[in-house]
């Protein structure tokens, strides 16, 4: 066992928490040292005149990985998470179609073969091809691809994995996939809003992500009752039953390393604490660029950082309203229609989306604990260009726009006499509160290049340091960043197949 090797994670993101119950169970000495009051990273949570607020992510995808993690540490997560399958899964607003402005998708093919026919006539079969393509992709990528390290470039072109790879579309965008089976622009938007949780566009991204319409489709969508914070608070649970010592209100202001190796941090306050391994689940920019003080032993320096792609920012409200608002679901989503200009906004020619799709979460309406009796939540996001200035007085202009938006495209004309508590969050609250680079709301893009050369969780220039979280492989999102701590934990544990573990023991 590994009780007197000692472990410093930077950073108490699901990333960061998961690596350290992980290797807690399997007996290592962790610290987790976070520099906000609470942990969570960017799934914190706030409470205001009754209303409880999920801070960040709001989706639970892909069940399967959850469980997954939880069956590693020999929990069973329903003791830990109350799970409600939603049903519709989402609600889709499109401004301006005279037939369809609002439809339901439910993850349950034989309603929403229905909905995708009256778009376009025929596509049922072509749909279900599509899925079951997926599915196959899914599988292959789970049990060859999302659990496995990689090193270098040349990894990749050894032979089982150039074999199974060339079955996951890889140098395909998902733009010329999708045309080469839909021709309705609605349907196209249905199987790409996805990507947006990867912080890419279709044009950009790899045609391998169609996956994400199988877990849409297959999986369906969840919430935990409580809201996404109770998914940190069984984190803590399971670490706080292994051992692990957490730090917050705790700022580290350098990586210390010696003869080229990782020996312990040092905090704000110039306190050093030694480790055997350091593990950053802070933001990779911030970590390789601000805390590794000496440039020959940063891998990812910051001429890395000027060409690299970031995922969008976001202008969020937080809204408690004086009443209920029965006809939103609790997943509501608003599509641009003018969907390529919209990415162009995010991504080509930054500025304030003039037409910009649109998120709004109602939480209430599957768990009513969260808000005084009767009342609703909302929460909105705006995908806006990552590394903007934006103005106060731009902030309250664009804050108007979009509620003037919300009036009018979601059916509510007394919103802005309804709301009792409102909270605004954008960019520059990100880069304050996550040390997140261009005040990204979740990392680096998934661009081909970003996906088959993203950041690996190993320092190359100093031993004994790793990397954990949405920075580095594989990437952006919840259950991503469980299989991120999984990935660090088989570093530390020199495990180098690629598979799912079965137990901590390799």
């Amino acid at each position: 066992m590994n009780q007197n090797k000692k472990v410093i994670i930077i950073g108490a993101g699901i990333g960061g928490l998961g690596t350290a119950a992980l290797l807690s169970k399997r007996g290592y000495d962790v610290t987790v040292i976070e520099k906000n009051e609470s942990i969570g990273g960017r799934a914190n949570i706030f409470t205001a005149e009754g209303y409880t607020f999920d801070m960040g992510p709001s989706w639970y995808l892909m069940p399967d990985v959850f469980e997954h993690f939880y069956d590693l540490m020999k929990e069973d997560i329903n003791e830990h998470l109350n799970l409600v399958k939603l049903g519709p899964s989402y609600k889709v607003f499109f401004p301006g179609d005279p037939d369809y402005p609002v439809v339901n998708i439910h993850s349950d093919l034989d309603k929403d073969l229905e909905t995708l026919e009256q778009f376009e006539p025929g596509v049922s079969d072509k749909i279900k091809k599509y899925l079951k393509i997926s599915g196959e992709q899914y599988k292959l990528a789970k049990k060859s691809f999302m659990y496995r390290n990689y090193d270098s470039v040349l990894d990749f072109f050894k032979w089982d994995i150039m074999k199974e790879g060339r079955r996951m579309n890889p140098l395909q965008t998902m733009e010329k996939y999708l045309n080469k089976w839909f021709k309705d622009d609605r349907v196209k938007k249905i199987l790409e809003y996805t990507l947006v949780f990867l912080g890419s566009e279709p044009k950009k991204t790899p045609a391998l992500y169609n996956i994400m319409n199988f877990i849409d489709f297959h999986y369906g969508v969840y919430y935990p009752k409580g809201g996404i914070y109770t998914i940190i608070e069984s984190l803590k649970k399971m670490n706080d039953k292994h051992g692990t010592k957490i730090m917050t209100d705790t700022g580290v202001s350098e990586i210390l390393v010696e003869n080229k190796t990782a020996v312990g941090v040092r905090l704000e306050g110039g306190k050093v604490i030694n480790a055997d391994y350091v593990i950053s689940n802070a933001d990779l920019h911030f970590t390789e660029t601000k805390l590794i003080k000496e440039s020959k032993h940063q891998t990812f320096p910051q001429k890395y950082w000027n060409k690299a792609v970031m995922g969008p920012s976001a202008f969020i409200m937080y809204l408690g309203l004086d009443r209920e608002v029965p006809h939103l679901t609790h997943h509501n989503l608003r599509f641009a229609q003018n969907w390529k200009d919209n990415f162009k906004e995010l991504f080509d020619e930054p500025s304030l989306p003039k037409d910009p799709s649109y998120y709004v979460c109602k939480p209430t309406h599957t768990d009513t604990n969260i808000a005084p009796e009767g009342k609703d939540i909302l929460f909105m996001l705006v995908p806006i260009a990552a590394g903007m200035t934006v103005t106060d007085e731009m902030k309250k202009q664009y804050r108007d726009k979009v509620i003037n938006m919300m009036k009018k495209d979601l059916n509510l004309p007394d919103l802005e006499e309804s709301i009792v508590y409102e909270r605004s969050y954008w960019g520059d609250d990100f880069g304050r509160d996550y040390n997140a680079y261009k005040g990204t709301a979740l990392g680096m893009a998934h661009t081909l290049k970003q996906t088959l050369l993203r950041p690996g969780n190993k320092s190359k220039k100093v031993k004994n340091l790793y990397y954990v979280g949405a920075g580095t492989n594989p990437g952006i999102g919840m259950p991503i960043c469980l299989i991120s701590a999984e990935l660090a934990y088989k570093r530390l544990e020199n495990i180098t197949h690629p598979h799912p573990l079965t137990d901590l023991d390799g």
